[in-house]
């Protein structure tokens, strides 16, 4: 299920500029180091905001100084478009750019939100800020602009633009923690799996029966003789038990959480990240990053987790960040999945596959997975060069 159609960024960290398509599963391949986390982290920066405030996102990253791209042309400013496709219907984008100030401030210099045929309206819903102005508005009754807030926080309660703000805000990102998942945790309501897993007996819990069937199907692929998982509550505390097959018991026996290996509890909660919208309600994340799901998991279980993430993409958008060939050791990953990323200089390059690597994998020549092995996995060094020639970027409709 694709959510996010198309990503536009313009100084994020690292990124000087991209602009990339988005499928239903969607892998950035590329070395340690060279932005696959950044591109990622500019989708949740979207969502953090909407969560809290534009001040908290930045300050969880470190103030704007460490979000605006570093260069000797001293960019004053990031920028980030999401167009999306919306499950009530309806398509849209949201944007904006943030600017910094001194002595570490920073403004929204502008903001725009287009919808288009959603929440069952034939027409247009749209917006769009400038300098701290509302220049253009389909709504008759606005709040006020503040200009360190994002305006789409503000008309949230208007019905027409509630689907997009529920939507972008409810994206889901994952860099999972073994430690977190083995701790003993507090039970809370269990709507939504924490991004370091550390809520994951509550939300294991509240899962339908089927969704745990999969869960502990897959896991049993994973790791060999682990027959599932249970969610366990003692005292005030949650966490999870698992049954493990034992040679010469009739009965399998039962570990706590604390007694598994960071393999397996990193595969629980990777599925656990990736099966918790089945079968939910509208509130469901309907965009799932993940970051390197096949870290500390024996390379032949890649192949099970790659089942496990292509099936998960039925229902929800997953996107994931990888630099391991075994996972992407599969005939059938069409090249369009992938973004290949590198970084020269400092600066991320960012992008689909050159028109070698689209080739080689259209004919199946090679897997992803091979051509990484021998550094094959490249962008279209061209169509990032045409990109980064464009001084300014077209993120917003109602700008010339």
């Amino acid at each position: 299920m694709v959510f996010l159609t198309k990503v536009s960024l313009r100084n994020y960290k690292s990124i000087a500029a991209c602009q990339v398509e988005l499928g239903d599963l969607t892998f950035l391949v590329g070395p340690n180091g060279s932005g696959k986390s950044n591109f990622l982290d500019a989708i949740h920066f979207v969502a953090d905001s909407l969560n809290t405030t534009l001040d908290h996102a930045l300050r969880d990253r470190g103030t704007i100084k460490e979000v605006r791209r570093r260069s000797g042309g001293h960019p004053n400013h990031f920028a980030i478009r999401l167009e999306f496709q919306l499950p009530t219907g309806g398509r849209g984008h949201f944007s904006f750019r943030i600017g910094a100030k001194q002595n570490g401030g920073f403004e929204v210099q502008s903001e725009e939100c287009r919808l288009i045929g959603t929440n069952g309206m034939l027409g247009e819903a749209s917006y769009h800020v400038r300098g701290g102005q509302l220049v253009k508005t389909t709504a008759t009754v606005v709040p006020p602009v503040l200009t360190d807030r994002l305006f789409l926080v503000a008309v949230s309660g208007l019905p027409e633009f509630r689907p997009a703000y529920d939507a972008l805000s409810r994206m889901a990102f994952y860099n999972l923690s073994p430690e977190k998942i083995r701790a003993m945790q507090k039970p809370d309501a269990g709507d939504l799996l924490d991004r370091d897993g550390g809520n994951s007996a509550s939300v294991f819990a509240k899962l339908s029966p089927k969704a745990q069937s999969e869960i502990n199907g897959y896991l049993s692929r994973i790791v060999p003789g682990l027959a599932g998982a249970d969610p366990k509550t003692l005292g005030s505390q949650e966490t999870l038990e698992f049954r493990q097959q034992v040679k010469g018991s009739k009965n399998p026996w039962r570990f706590l959480a604390g007694s598994m290996s960071d393999g397996t509890l990193r595969a629980f909660g990777v599925l656990l990240a990736l099966f918790q919208t089945l079968e939910r309600n509208g509130h469901a994340p309907k965009f799932v990053g993940l970051e390197e799901p096949e870290v500390a998991l024996h390379p032949a279980a890649a192949g099970v987790l790659l089942d496990g993430l292509r099936q998960a993409s039925a229902w929800t958008q997953v996107a994931v960040t990888s630099h391991s060939p075994d996972l992407l050791d599969h005939p059938n990953i069409p090249a369009e999945s992938i973004l290949a990323v590198e970084s020269i200089d400092g600066v991320t390059q960012l992008g689909q596959l050159d028109e070698a690597g689209r080739t080689v994998l259209a004919q199946k020549l090679f897997t992803p997975g091979e051509l990484l092995r021998v550094n094959q996995l490249s962008p279209d060094r061209q169509a990032l060069a045409n990109l980064l020639d464009q001084r300014q970027p077209n993120l917003f409709d109602f700008e010339s």
